[in-house]
């Protein structure tokens, strides 16, 4: 299968916001948030397509004065999961981070997501810190951490 990987653009924005319809239920991005983080330059939107549609994104945030790297949020669509889809997002999220000169990238996952802690933990991604009333529902969130130049990006 042949995918396409680019940085999100405003043509991107209302096939994102149903991306994300689709993949959570919960603490959504919304339209006005997709067009700030194309716009923005502390921001990465990146996105997969398969077959002209949207399969998947990746969001990574930064901060000036700090080489962390912040992995917002990645999605994968239903059509398209077990295509290794979120490996390939966590990898270019990772090398938009050390792109952008950041020695570690940091996330947080909900703990009833077995299949993206699997995903991060065998990428090298080590849990330093559980956040108590997180989400929007209040569950906790697991943070978890990697260093990049260790391992040789």
């Amino acid at each position: 299968m042949l995918f396409d990987v680019h940085v999100a653009s405003m043509d991107d924005v209302q096939a994102l916001v149903e991306l994300e319809q689709e993949c959570f239920t919960l603490d959504r991005l919304r339209q006005r948030h997709f067009h700030r983080m194309v716009s923005r330059a502390n921001a990465s939107l990146i996105v997969v397509t398969a077959q002209k549609k949207l399969a998947g994104y990746a969001l990574v945030l930064f901060r000036r004065g700090t080489s962390v790297a912040r992995l917002y949020s990645i999605a994968v669509s239903r059509a398209w999961r077990g295509h290794g889809l979120g490996q390939r997002l966590l990898d270019e999220a990772q090398t938009c981070a050390l792109a952008r000169h950041c020695t570690r990238l940091r996330l947080e996952v909900r703990p009833d997501n077995p299949a993206a802690i699997s995903l991060y933990e065998a990428n090298g991604y080590q849990r330093f810190a559980c956040v108590e009333h997180y989400y929007e529902d209040h569950t906790e969130a697991l943070r978890y951490e990697k260093h990049l130049i260790c391992d040789g990006l």
